[in-house]
């Protein structure tokens, strides 16, 4: 059974954990947080969460994913924490920034199983929507999506225990707004479950139209398939493309670079590489024939461009994540004829964003 930490006495924490020693000197709003520091907060929001009935009656090993994301929630208000000019304390984007940071911990410094660390990393992102659900601009929509990424039930746990774990004067209102949040998604097929869809396509329609229905069906023949591949530089994406598309053509940056003599670092060189990919898959779109899309692709930025692209042709999208252990990663990373800096490397770690399965028609994990 995975665990952050066989032992979790707070004192043996912050020796192990350099952010939970952060979080003793990170104050918080005493509108919102009278109880005081990020220390106290998350010390409370554990005792919190471990007093619950429904997170007693959860399995050990589900019981040790929801604690550690307790321990995570506001891992990055430490470097999102300013004080305004008109004394307020604030922390926006913490959420969104400590999840990336919580993957990279679980990654690197204390590796969880692919499942888990990536449900971790969606308790992280929205640990705050159960507040604040009913105030987007799209509420069903957002809690699809939520639904898509991480379990809403586990969600409303963790949101409770936040704000249990806390001293603050709408503590009741607080409370209430993740009752709403429950119901919502109860009411909407998303309640501690992805919220089904017909299919890959129909659930890839819902995402992209802004006044898209979620039981809308599709019947769209795609003129061919695209597997856009996303992992790391040495996750093993060019021997799994070898092993499992070997029929199919292959656009590889790699290829394209090697063959034009660009360093990977080259900014300019890149950018002329992948224009030129893309116009060798206009030119396989053009004849509806499928390929494989191989490079990093470890952003969703990246991705979305690409997948606009591949769709203006009709075509469909598989995206194929790769994922090896972080040690291996080095060592293949290193053992490349095309090996990338070790720093840039470690940048593309910590910026990396794992596939969400909305992405496209059909997102494949394979992961050791």
């Amino acid at each position: 059974m995975w665990t952050i930490s066989n032992n979790k006495s707070w004192e043996q924490l912050e020796q192990q954990f350099d952010w939970v020693r952060d979080m003793r000197g990170i104050p918080q709003d005493p509108v919102h947080h009278a109880e005081g520091n990020v220390d106290v907060h998350t010390r409370m929001v554990l005792a919190a969460l471990e007093q619950d009935r429904f997170y007693q009656s959860l399995s050990p090993q589900d019981r040790e994913t929801l604690w550690a994301a307790a321990l995570l929630h506001d891992v990055e208000k430490r470097s999102t924490t300013v004080t305004e000019p008109d004394g307020r304390i604030t922390s926006a984007g913490h959420a969104r920034k400590g999840a990336q940071t919580a993957r990279g911990i679980l990654y690197r410094d204390v590796p969880a199983p692919f499942p888990i660390r990536e449900q971790i990393y969606g308790l992280v992102k929205h640990h705050s929507l159960p507040l604040w659900l009913l105030e987007r601009r799209d509420p069903l929509k957002t809690a699809i999506l939520a639904s898509l990424e991480v379990n809403t039930e586990w969600l409303a746990l963790l949101a409770r225990s936040d704000v249990l774990g806390r001293t603050c004067h709408d503590q009741a209102d607080l409370l209430y707004r993740i009752d709403c949040f429950s119901e919502f998604c109860k009411e909407h097929g998303c309640w501690g479950t992805p919220r089904p869809f017909a299919s890959g396509q129909a659930r890839l329609h819902y995402v992209q139209k802004e006044d898209g229905y979620p039981d809308y069906v599709p019947f769209d023949v795609p003129a061919a398939t695209v597997i856009l591949m996303s992992g790391l530089p040495g996750a093993g994406k060019d021997t799994f493309v070898r092993k499992n598309f070997p029929d199919l053509p292959v656009i590889s940056l790699d290829d394209i670079r090697q063959e034009r003599g660009t360093p990977a670092t080259d900014k300019t060189g890149n950018g002329q590489a992948i224009q030129a990919a893309k116009e060798k898959a206009r030119e396989l779109l053009r004849q509806k024939k499928s390929f494989v899309w191989n490079a990093t692709n470890t952003t969703r930025q990246m991705r979305s461009q690409l997948i606009s692209l591949f769709l203006d042709y009709k075509a469909e999208v598989k995206i194929v994540y790769v994922e090896v252990p972080y040690a291996q990663l080095l060592h293949q990373n290193k053992n490349r004829e095309t090996a990338v800096p070790a720093s840039a490397l470690e940048k593309l770690v910590r910026k990396l964003e794992v596939p969400a399965i909305w992405e496209a028609q059909t997102v494949e994990y394979f992961y050791h």
